[in-house]
């Protein structure tokens, strides 16, 4: 039976149950990658943002007292 949960996973991923809660997955190899590997790095990802260049307004920050430190 375990050839049959393989070859459904090809379509969408198998969920394995113990004692009636989810414990793990099993995914097409495909899905794995696509996971696995960003199609986009980091940076990437912030250039393509629709806020990147944005310009955002942030509030004053008060004055923080600077406490004295012995060393």
């Amino acid at each position: 039976m375990f050839s049959e949960v393989i070859k459904s996973a090809v379509s969408k991923p198998q969920f394995i149950t113990v004692r009636g809660k989810e414990t793990a997955v099993i995914l097409s190899y495909e899905h794995y990658e696509d996971l696995t590997n960003p199609k986009q790095s980091l940076f990437e990802l912030i250039q393509n943002s629709p806020f990147y260049g944005a310009k955002l307004e942030l509030p004053e920050r008060g004055y923080i007292s600077k406490r004295k430190v012995e060393l």
